[in-house]
């Protein structure tokens, strides 16, 4: 990935490190845990995996942009006045006034659990009328990485057609970043994930966990996998709790390869709700400062450590001399590394030890 700032893009829009796509919704979150029929009152948070990576790569220090639609309803002001105050650019999202923003609810419990309901109402929001004619394709080509997710494609047919536009190859195309974000619910009725794959392949860079590639495309290990991932230069593949490989593929011999894994440091979790997407995060984020592969893996976990120990999607992620310092230790203080709520406002000095403590 290239080191360069960002500078003026196409047609005169400023450039910024990273831009993405994708819809965000409001998010109510129950005030105590219980079944969604018993609880009587919500908190209002925002959720969404793109702008769960910008906001994050936000605080981080990085130039971030966000292209969407939302409706002109009071749910679409709180989203975009919510995601600018994370530092992220707003301005080229637009306004639908014949569809709605996204709304959905969701328990107390833990994503994992049989406990654990979500109710969604997304179906005709604005952003599942996303296509090539309703977003500004120079605020998405005037980055240094456009982010993408497969949440996208699986809205509506013209936004499948639209992150199809935005992979193919063309000249001054930024580093597309695809998380393939495999979420089976919106792949019923008839839909075929095999697109992911398809747009997997046209991207630069790939996010997938290994449960994601078996769920949706019946590849049962990393090798399968990248026999299939013939286009990207780099995979990563996450293997939850075990950690994450990086794979540096040779275009058209994915079967030559640098493999570098790094495990996972045991994290006390609070909730798992928006972990892939700081992960994603905060491996971009040292990609831009040009770090190597272990140490990518590393922010990547770090990032996604912190939001982990708080209960929402969003979680601020460690202060840049925190993470670098952790992102140091030695392969046997890394492993004994163990994170819990609030570990993120500890000082680099009481963090290493924590690390090299037995």
């Amino acid at each position: 990935m290239t080191t360069t700032g960002p500078g003026t893009g196409p047609d005169g829009v400023q450039a910024v490190d990273v831009a993405a796509l994708g819809e965000s919704m409001v998010t109510f979150l129950p005030t105590r845990p219980g079944r969604l029929a018993d609880v009587p009152s919500f908190d209002r948070a925002i959720g969404g995996a793109e702008s769960n990576v910008l906001c994050t790569l936000a605080a981080a220090g990085h130039s971030t942009r966000w292209v969407s639609r939302v409706g002109t309803d009071g749910f679409g002001d709180h989203l975009v006045e919510t995601i600018a105050g994370h530092g992220v650019d707003v301005r080229f999202v637009g306004r639908d006034p014949d569809r709605p923003t996204g709304i959905y609810f969701r328990s107390a419990g833990d994503r994992a659990s049989d406990a654990h309901e979500v109710a969604y109402y997304r179906a005709g929001s604005a952003a599942s009328a996303m296509d090539t004619g309703t977003v500004d394709h120079r605020a998405l080509h005037a980055c240094r990485v456009l982010h993408l997710t497969g949440i996208t494609a699986a809205l509506s047919d013209g936004c499948r057609d639209l992150l199809r536009d935005l992979t193919s190859p063309r000249p001054g195309r930024p580093l597309v970043s695809f998380d393939v974000n495999f979420r089976p619910a919106l792949w019923r009725r008839g839909k075929n994930p095999e697109v992911l794959l398809e747009l997997a392949r046209r991207a630069d860079l790939v996010f997938v966990g290994d449960d994601e590639a078996r769920a949706a495309w019946g590849l049962d290990d990393d090798r399968a996998l990248l026999r299939e991932l013939t286009g990207p230069h780099t995979v990563v593949v996450k293997h939850g709790a075990a950690g994450a490989t990086v794979y540096e593929l040779r275009a058209g011999r994915p079967q030559e390869h640098a493999a570098t894994h790094v495990p996972a440091p045991a994290v006390d979790v609070v909730a798992h709700v928006g972990a892939g997407d700081a992960f994603a995060a905060g491996y971009l984020s040292a990609a831009l400062r040009g770090l190597p592969p272990r140490d990518r893996l590393r922010h990547g976990h770090l990032t996604a450590a912190a939001a982990l120990t708080v209960p929402g999607d969003l979680a601020p992620p460690p202060a840049r001399d925190l993470a670098d310092r952790l992102c140091a230790l030695d392969e046997q203080a890394w492993e004994r590394l163990r994170l819990g709520p609030g570990w993120t406002t500890a000082t680099a000095d009481g963090a290493e030890k924590e690390g090299r403590t037995p």
